[in-house]
C-alpha cells in the first residue's frame, strides 16, 4: 500500500497579493495588484525586458527572498539575472517592509552584496532550497548564472 505524498506549491503572485493589505496605497488603478506594480517596474527600468520575463523574474525574486527570510543563516546567493529582479523589490521600499513584516518577524531583512561573485556551486544550491520551501524553480533563469553567484557578505547580520 502506497500513501500519497502531498507536496505544496507556493505561488508567488499571491503571496505577494497577499500583502496589499499592508500597502494599499502601491495599489492604483493603472496597477491593480502588487504583482502587476513589479512588473510595470521591472520593465519601466529594463526596457527591453518583455512582460513575460519580467514576470518569470519576479517569481524567482520572490521565492528566492521569502526562502532567505524564513532560512535564516542559510548560504544562499542568486546570479546576476535573478538579482536584477531582487533588488528592484528591495528598492520598492514599502512593499519590501511589508514582505519583512509578514516574512521576516517584522526585522528588517538586510540585502549587503559582496563585491567579488563565488564561483562555488551557490546558485545551483539555493535554485534547490528554493524547491525545497515549495516553490517553483524556473530552471533557464537559475541556470543562466549558475556558475557566477552574488552572494551577500554573512558578517552583515540577518542579510540574503
Amino acid at each position: 500500500m502506497s500513501t500519497a505524498v502531498q507536496t505544496r506549491t507556493r505561488d508567488p503572485r499571491v503571496l505577494l497579493n497577499g500583502l496589499a493589505h499592508r500597502v494599499p496605497q502601491l495599489v492604483t488603478d493603472k496597477e491593480p495588484t502588487l504583482w502587476d506594480r513589479e512588473v510595470a517596474l521591472l520593465t519601466r527600468d529594463n526596457p527591453i525586458m518583455t512582460k513575460d520575463t519580467a514576470e518569470r523574474l519576479l517569481g524567482q525574486a520572490i521565492a528566492y527572498t521569502l526562502t532567505a527570510m524564513e532560512r535564516p543563516g542559510t548560504d544562499m546567493g542568486v546570479g546576476y539575472t535573478v538579482d536584477v529582479a531582487v533588488h528592484a523589490l528591495i528598492l520598492d521600499t514599502p512593499l519590501y517592509f511589508a514582505l519583512c513584516d509578514e516574512y521576516n518577524g517584522g526585522r528588517y531583512k538586510h540585502h549587503a552584496p559582496l563585491i567579488e561573485r563565488r564561483r562555488d556551486g551557490t546558485v545551483t544550491r539555493t535554485a534547490e532550497l528554493l524547491r525545497q520551501n515549495g516553490f517553483t524553480v524556473d530552471d533557464e533563469l537559475w541556470a543562466m548564472d549558475a556558475a557566477d553567484c552574488s552572494p551577500c557578505n554573512d558578517k552583515v547580520p540577518d542579510s540574503h
